[in-house]
């Protein structure tokens, strides 16, 4: 056909029929989760940033001669900056607002499809990374791991410690501020609560369980049955995670400083994994500076290796972390330093450097090593992010995640290639990048958000929250209203609850529903003519009797019939001096 124009007639006919959907701008989308800055500059000794940073899209101000180097070497500088970036999982994040206070540890099982984090707000905040959307970044379920019945009043504490048990995701280890670990299964119901030990008992290896706050835990790389945890009763206990009413080993940890009594706090644990060839060992830090190392598999009596004086005494060493191989341990003490030790010559550190601790507000502070623990994650009170090389601890990277807020706990997860963080203003960053992270944030953001419903716009709708009584009013496509007889809440049976039908928040009370009726009062012309005797209610019962007394006595009802026959009443004459006094009881015989 001469003169047809194909292109004009595809773009008046759409190649599909049915509701079409408007494509989202993925690579649009995720440049707006780039972060301004991901380096910072480094100071002469390399532990903190420099306070000067540079605006988003800007280069770093100084003199003439500096950027005339930078000119000169910007291609060098250029590939540097690319080859960290594609290295280290920072040029994009994802920020989550769950929680009210510090977010103290955080969990994301191994296939990386769940987030659990806890926070000094005695919470948990599970999140699904496949139900979240750019413009919907929310946990679907808080627990409190503190209560045993979700609707009982009692005391909540502090989440210390929270891990996914690494060989089977069904089980989560949580540690509050009590005597009493938990084992949660993944949805947060628990499972298992490990039993309180008796605090009059002297010998703490007759003790059930810990007499006073645990406050740190771990799990077994080797068994998915065992976790381990140390408390201020300074005790290591190797528990089974299906029996809670007595631990399988005590490690009861002496002291030798002087005036501890033999005893002092457990203030963290690590169990090193195998899975590199390396041996299985616990270690464990105390309040006295010591460090300690058993072997993994027993026996527990006395430890393979100990040093004394590891760290300052009477300081919270609060991170410890064993290398894939087993045969490196990470210590970050309470007295500014970070050290590194070798378990073939578990005596002196192979390398220490300083670095300001936050253990003396937040005792949950840790340190990692990365996966393939070719780097050393830790935060800083500054709130940056510290990635360290550990043959010489020094920083490879330092990038500012929450700059003002300090940065508690650091995660950097294997399978997703994304570092996790939690500061003490609440916030969970996910850095990643989209070139070299799988799933998780970058799933997240990459989907389109979350349509407005008509139904959001409160200005548009009415509250129909707590439903109708009886039937509801329809009205129908021409106008015309009729009934129905089924309800508003009987049609959305799932509003307000969660998968399993349960209420979303277990302990909020039960709220009756409300009834048109009980929003407003019906006037007294439609009572009057509704309700039959309603007159009475306002009459006076007296008066009401008396005006049929009268008629009562000329034409009695029930007595009629005895009118003629009824005999008249005769009664005693009393005179006024006489008094009727009680009857006299009869004397007995």
């Amino acid at each position: 056909m001469d003169g047809f124009d194909e292109e004009a007639f595809n773009k008046f006919f759409p190649s599909s029929f049915g509701k079409q959907e408007k494509s989202v701008d993925v690579d649009s989308q995720i440049n707006r989760s780039k972060r301004a800055e991901v380096s910072a500059q480094l100071t002469l000794e390399g532990n903190e940033p420099s306070t000067s940073t540079s605006a988003p899209g800007a280069q770093q101000a100084g003199s003439e001669d500096e950027k005339r180097d930078d000119d000169n070497h910007s291609d060098d500088s250029g590939d540097d900056s690319d080859d960290d970036e594609d290295e280290f999982p920072v040029s994009h994040e994802l920020v989550l607002k769950t929680h009210e206070r510090a977010v103290t540890t955080m969990t994301v099982d191994p296939s990386g499809a769940r987030l659990i984090t806890g926070s000094t707000d005695c919470t948990l905040k599970l999140h699904d990374f496949a139900s979240m959307t750019p413009s919907t970044i929310r946990a679907f379920k808080s627990v409190d791991p503190s209560l045993k019945k979700q609707s009982a009043a009692q005391d909540t504490h502090a989440v210390h410690y929270a891990a996914f048990n690494p060989l089977s995701p069904s089980y989560v280890l949580v540690v509050t501020a009590t005597a009493q670990p938990r084992i949660l299964d993944r949805d947060g119901e628990t499972l298992t609560e490990f039993v309180k030990g008796d605090m009059y008992l002297r010998d703490l290896h007759h003790t059930k369980g810990h007499i006073s706050e645990v406050t740190c835990g771990a799990w077994s790389p080797s068994d998915l049955n065992l976790c381990a945890t140390a408390g201020s009763d300074s005790t290591i206990r190797v528990w089974d995670a299906n029996v809670g009413r007595s631990q399988r080993e005590v490690i009861v940890h002496k002291s030798r400083a002087a005036g501890s009594a033999g005893r002092t706090k457990m203030t963290a644990i690590a169990w090193g994994t195998p899975k590199q060839g390396g041996s299985d060992i616990l270690v464990g830090a105390g309040l006295d500076g010591s460090l300690a190392m058993w072997s993994g598999n027993g026996p527990y009596t006395r430890p393979s290796a100990e040093i004394r004086d590891a760290h300052v005494k009477n300081t919270w060493t609060s991170g410890l972390d064993v290398s894939s191989d087993g045969r490196l341990v990470i210590s970050r003490g309470g007295d500014d330093t970070i050290k590194l030790w070798d378990t073939r010559k578990f005596k002196t550190p192979v390398t220490t450097i300083e670095h300001k601790s936050t253990s003396f507000r937040y005792p949950t502070s840790n340190i990692k090593f990365s996966p393939s623990s070719a780097n050393v994650l830790v935060g800083s009170e500054t709130g940056h992010l510290h990635i360290l090389n550990p043959a010489t601890l020094r920083p490879e990277l330092v990038t500012p995640v929450t700059p003002g807020s300090p940065l508690i706990t650091v995660f950097w997860h294997e399978k997703l290639n994304q570092i996790l963080t939690g500061s003490a203003n609440a916030e969970t960053h996910v850095l990643y990048n989209p070139t070299t992270s799988f799933k998780g944030a970058a799933t997240v953001m990459s989907k389109a958000p979350k349509r407005r419903h008509l139904d959001d716009n409160v200005t548009l709708t009415t509250d129909l929250t707590q439903g109708l009584a009886g039937d509801s009013v329809v009205v129908g496509s021409n106008g015309v209203p009729h009934y129905s007889s089924a309800t508003w809440s009987a049609r959305h049976p799932n509003v307000g609850l969660t998968a399993s039908g349960r209420s979303r928040d277990p302990r909020r009370p039960h709220l009756p529903l409300q009834t048109p009726f009980a929003q407003s009062t019906p006037d007294e012309r439609h009572i009057r003519e509704n309700i039959p005797l309603s007159s009475m209610r306002d009459e006076d019962p007296r008066e009401a009797l008396l005006k049929y007394a009268e008629k009562a006595e000329k034409d009695p009802i029930f007595t009629k019939a005895y009118k003629e026959t009824q005999p008249d009443a005769i009664y005693a004459d009393l005179s006024d001096d006489e008094e009727k006094g009680p009857e006299k009881k009869k004397a007995r015989r």
